[in-house]
């Protein structure tokens, strides 16, 4: 089953080999290609030492408490933290430095997960947000290290494709030794592929124990540092993908005829994408400037691309409504957390399977909206800015809807402390 896994992996990584490096190039994943291939390096974190995967920029954020508290309580381990994406790569840097090590994950195949544990020797390892991979796991059970997945969550497609691998699922789910998962439904989800019932918890999302921080220590400089007048009211559409920036362009044309005070801060969800978002923009008339490199004198109308990394939860403080995108198109939504938890209303799409605990909190508490289409989208946001009470009303219910839902670290902690370290034995292979 293991050959013919990693024959098949071998063979697409062949076949799309030159696509990959195009993409690859373009996204900004030239460097750790010898980490790829499991040659980790010098500089690892001392010894014993645990090691956390998060993938990209969302599991990265939900890593970072859960670090921090192992630190307090471990002060002994050393921290390993890997990542697949550049992106993901900036986010430990930045939120994790001198309390973790960075490396990029092994391509999983047989050689460079081999390499890799030969160097990192981890004591355990935790995966953020339900990363399974196969010749990665089964390395860890044949060397006794004891594996668990933390803020677990199998959204409607992943659920969907790993159906049609259970008999494969089954088998990897047995190499770990802990499930901590999101919430109910993720836990009846990781069981129906095959996961024991023992060893499955539900311990909610780390992201809820994040503290919010503020937008640098003085807003006000943030929003020099924007452009932003002293009367600007800013709409920030977060995480979008192509096909929502132009609904929300038209969107900000029309309401600026009636708030001519608004300003708009786009982020999408994949930076490289900023020179077609920029396009979009001035198509409709519009200035357009990058985050990257914003004009000394801002002018009135210019929509902000956020073309940084790990910024967009911190500008989330100065905006006065928000619009979490992924969830207008059919990609299934992204984090309304953050927002709410800075106490904003928050405006999402139908499309809101991977947060949908999430988003129907928001819409039980009063704090988020559904927008079903651009037309929806537009009178919301028109809604929001003609009565600013409302706003505030729809900001402290979203934070105080979120506010009651703390404690994932403290109760993954306590697995890890139970599970994992001090080393136990892991599940037989």
């Amino acid at each position: 089953m293991y050959a013919l896994y990693s024959a098949v992996l071998g063979v697409g990584l062949l076949a799309y080999l030159p696509a990959l490096l195009a993409r690859r190039r373009r996204a900004g994943y030239r460097g750790g290609l010898a980490e790829r291939l499991g040659r980790l390096g010098d500089g690892l974190p001392p010894e014993p030492r645990c090691w956390i995967h998060a993938v990209s920029v969302g599991e990265s954020a939900a890593a970072v408490p859960l670090v921090e508290g192992i630190r307090r309580r471990w002060p002994e381990l050393g921290i390993l933290v890997s990542t697949i994406t550049p992106t993901g790569a900036r986010i430990v840097a930045e939120r994790l430095a001198g309390a973790a090590v960075h490396r990029y994950f092994p391509i999983d195949l047989p050689g460079p997960v081999r390499r890799a544990l030969d160097t990192a020797r981890p004591s355990f390892f935790i995966a953020i947000e339900t990363e399974l991979w196969p010749n990665f796991l089964r390395a860890l059970a044949r060397r006794r290290i004891p594996a668990m997945i933390a803020n677990g969550r199998i959204s409607d497609r992943s659920f969907r494709r790993y159906r049609w691998v259970r008999w494969l699922m089954r088998r990897v789910l047995a190499d770990i030794s802990i499930f901590a998962m999101q919430t109910d439904e993720d836990a009846r989800r990781i069981i129906a592929l095959g996961a024991l019932p023992s060893r499955v918890v539900v311990t909610g999302n780390l992201k809820s124990d994040l503290v919010p921080a503020a937008a640098g220590d003085d807003p006000g400089t943030w929003r020099a540092r924007l452009r932003l007048g002293a009367d600007a009211r800013l709409w920030i559409a977060g995480s979008t993908h192509r096909g929502e920036e132009a609904v929300v362009l038209d969107a900000f044309l029309r309401a600026r005829t009636r708030c001519s005070d608004l300003a708009l801060l786009l982020a999408p969800r994949h930076p490289e994408r900023t020179g077609e978002v920029e396009a979009l923009i001035r198509e409709r008339g519009l200035a357009a400037a990058r985050r990257s490199r914003l004009p000394a004198d801002g002018a009135p109308g210019t929509v902000i691309i956020l073309d940084t990394v790990g910024e967009l939860a911190e500008l989330y403080t100065l905006a006065e409504i928000v619009f979490v995108g992924g969830s207008l198109v059919p990609v299934g939504g992204h984090n309304v957390l953050e927002p709410a938890m800075r106490g904003k209303p928050v405006l999402v799409g139908p499309h809101t399977s991977n947060f949908r605990e999430g988003a129907e909190l928001l819409q039980r508490s009063g704090g988020g909206l559904v927008v079903g289409d651009a037309a929806e989208l537009e009178r919301a946001l028109s809604r929001l800015l003609e009565d600013r009470d409302l706003g505030r009303r729809m900001g402290e219910a979203a934070r105080h809807a979120f506010a009651g839902r703390q404690g994932a670290v403290s109760a993954t902690l306590d697995l890890v402390g139970h599970h994992l370290w001090p080393r136990t034995r892991c599940p037989a292979s």
